[in-house]
């Protein structure tokens, strides 16, 4: 009898912190849901003119429009893209004539060799963007063959001599090809709540069948023995 209590015990305690997690993960998928949400809703949102001095928590995502010139150097950010393979960013300089900022004009690949440079004004509407792409493990950037394998805002506006400010194009009043705009959007935003809720949930289950399978065979122990 005290067996089988004990395993009552058990089984109960340890569904119970199983589906108290599942609870956890799903109402951390609703919270996840209403910051992808509203991350759209400013993605979305009507472009302005970039501050004066922009804050990288509340003006990330910010939607802008900015008219300059195209600065001909340009760093190559090494990226990967679904069913392309390889390639690489685009980061320009953009002078407005009263600020420069940095210009993330999009995807080449890899195979591409120089981009064509742009002397006439051109208009880009784009989104503000810090993106956190670093970290102990991201290697330097190899100035010599201009690859970066990150996009580090800071060091990208030192190499350029720009103002620590990214804009990611999402439309332009030029013709940029061979470079394809990749606009911001929540698609890289993890978002794995779902399938720990359910894997939670799923163990939960499990951990029931077996401990019901547990008590059934303690109490028929000792009409075995006999």
């Amino acid at each position: 009898m005290r067996r089988s209590l004990f395993l009552v015990v058990i089984g109960a305690g340890g569904a119970a912190i199983l589906l108290w997690l599942g609870i956890w993960q799903v109402q951390r998928l609703d919270w996840k849901l209403g910051v992808i949400a509203d991350i759209d809703a400013r993605i979305e949102a009507a472009p302005v003119t970039i501050p004066d001095t922009p804050d990288r928590e509340d003006d990330s995502y910010l939607p802008v429009t900015v008219t300059g010139q195209i600065a001909p150097a340009y760093l190559r950010v090494l990226v990967s893209q679904k069913d392309i393979g390889a390639g690489y960013r685009i980061i320009s300089a953009l002078e407005t004539g009263e600020r420069r900022v940095l210009l993330d004009r999009g995807f080449v690949p890899v195979a591409l060799g120089d981009i064509p440079a742009h002397a006439d004004t051109v208009t880009v509407q784009g989104n503000l963007q810090w993106p956190q792409e670093t970290d102990s493990f991201t290697p330097a950037p190899d100035l010599e063959d201009n690859i970066w394998f990150a996009r580090d805002v800071d060091a990208m506006a030192k190499a350029l001599d720009t103002d620590p400010v990214l804009v990611v194009a999402r439309q332009t009043s030029f013709d940029d090809a061979p470079v394809s705009p990749l606009p911001v959007d929540t698609s890289a935003i993890p978002n794995d709540h779902l399938q720990y809720a359910i894997t939670w949930f799923s163990l939960a289950a499990i951990w029931v069948a077996m401990s019901l399978a547990f008590i059934l065979r303690a109490r028929r122990a000792p009409t075995s023995a006999s």
